[in-house]
């Protein structure tokens, strides 16, 4: 037998599991009772904070973010607690100033953030590097991402050399993130190997089930040589979400890859989130299981993203043009530079489709963030936007060819004299950050618990 690899795992049925399979609705009273047993199981990192937690808590939880993880940290003392963080939109929508991104990430890391997974969703390095920064300046461990996906632009050259630049600007590990399932299994080998051979630091892979691949994506990059794989619980794995942990861990036992996780210690964790997904489901209406669904190898749109679209063209009484939709899509991605479809791109490329096919012309009427991702707001696309679109939407106003962010002055003092005039003089720091993401839901919020 060859010397042992083990595989390590980062658990994410805290975050991405329910954001994927259940509108990201689970409560940290549905967490606590788990957290000590998760703790001790023996995982890389548990995924339990950013990406759509902090929107929803707000939002839909009546729960202040930070409470949560200050919580969570208070029960969690040997494992990483890991989040996903979007660059310089942090986890909003638009991009924010230097001071923000940087004040987030510090008082994020103080309240018990340990693993930073930092990701654009253009793959633009420039929206990467405060945060970057800032993540190891606090003490965090910092991941790089690479955001996966098929295009004529993207090869395993292409995302080495992103690698490359991520690992220039200090971070301590690198996430290949393929959010819409796409990584095919032998692709996923070749793509790992290449990574290995050239970057130094631990590689790490995150893949949604969606297409069906994703256990053998993650067999492929194992022996491939890939550190760590982003599993859930089984209650809130597969459909849209992560591949499955338990059958991850079992699928090695005995291997040179072994992980070392005892199956046996996970079952009650499964009963107990199995009841939560119940309980999910009966409290907010939820439908939880999705089928596997091989068209997103075409149009590349994660799932959640399908419905949302389809019912939109139904509110207009125009569903039977859903086909015509899909494959719109894909040109409009071509059209717009090969965007990485993910939050927020992925909603831009959608609304432009649905535009088209709806006024059966093409760009007669354009959305203001369209205009925006081909001036350049957003970032750099991967290949340039093609020129009759540009100038059919944009006409010849100038392109931004720098940082966008070196745009924004700084926002703190602005949004703490907002927030005094709104009645809330003396807002904590952690109140003002969460009033720069989400202002009109965080004031509600305020209203209801300030």
């Amino acid at each position: 037998m060859s010397a042992k690899r083990p595989v390590k795992i980062t658990e994410t049925v805290l975050r991405d599991g329910h954001q994927s399979l259940a509108a990201t609705r689970m409560r940290i009273t549905d967490m606590l009772p788990s957290l000590e047993q998760l703790d001790n199981v023996g995982y890389f990192a548990l995924e339990a904070w950013g990406g759509a937690t902090f929107d929803s808590c707000l939002r839909f939880l009546n729960e202040d973010p930070w409470e949560r993880l200050k919580t969570l940290k208070k029960h969690v003392k040997k494992t990483p607690i890991s989040m996903l963080l979007r660059g310089q939109n942090i986890l909003g929508y638009n991009h924010y100033a230097d001071d923000v991104v940087e004040l987030f990430v510090k008082k994020m890391v103080e309240y018990g953030v340990g693993v930073i997974r930092v990701f654009d969703a253009l793959n633009d390095v420039r929206n990467l590097e405060v945060a970057i920064k800032a993540g190891i300046e606090s003490g965090a461990h910092v991941q790089g991402v690479c955001v996966y996906t098929i295009s004529p632009y993207h090869t395993n050259e292409s995302y080495i050399k992103l690698a490359h630049e991520l690992v220039d600007r200090g971070v301590n590990s690198i996430c290949i993130k393929d959010m819409s399932g796409l990584l095919k299994p032998y692709v996923a080998y070749d793509l790992v190997k290449a990574l290995k051979s050239e970057i130094k630091v631990p590689i790490e892979l995150h893949t949604h089930y969606t297409s069906g691949f994703g256990s053998m994506a993650y067999l492929k990059a194992i022996e491939a040589g890939v550190d760590i794989i982003d599993c859930a619980l089984s209650p809130f794995a597969l459909g849209t979400s992560q591949p499955c942990t338990e059958s991850m861990i079992a699928t090695l036992e005995g291997t040179e890859y072994d992980t070392g996780i005892e199956r046996k210690n996970l079952k009650p964790l499964a009963l107990h989130f199995a009841d939560v997904k119940k309980s999910l489901a009966k409290d907010f209406g939820l439908r939880t299981y999705f089928d596997v669904d091989t068209n997103v190898l075409d149009f590349q749109i994660p799932g959640g993203m399908l419905s949302n679209l389809y019912n939109q063209l139904k509110e207009q009484g125009m569903e039977e043009k859903y086909q015509d939709l899909l494959e719109e899509m894909p040109r409009v991605r071509a059209d717009l530079g090969y965007p990485p479809l993910v939050t927020p791109t992925s909603q831009i490329v959608g609304s432009m489709a649905t535009f088209n096919v709806m006024l059966g012309e093409r760009y007669k009427i354009v959305p203001r963030e369209v205009k925006d991702l081909a001036r350049g707001k957003y970032g750099r696309t991967p290949l340039p936007v093609a020129e009759e679109v540009r100038e059919k939407i944009i006409g010849n106003e100038p392109i931004i060819d720098y940082r966008p962010a070196d745009d924004i002055p700084p926002q703190l003092d602005t949004l703490k004299a907002q927030l005094a005039e709104k009645g809330y003089p003396n807002a904590s720091v952690e109140d003002v950050l969460s009033y720069a993401l989400f202002p009109e839901v965080a004031l509600e919020f305020f209203k209801n618990n300030r």
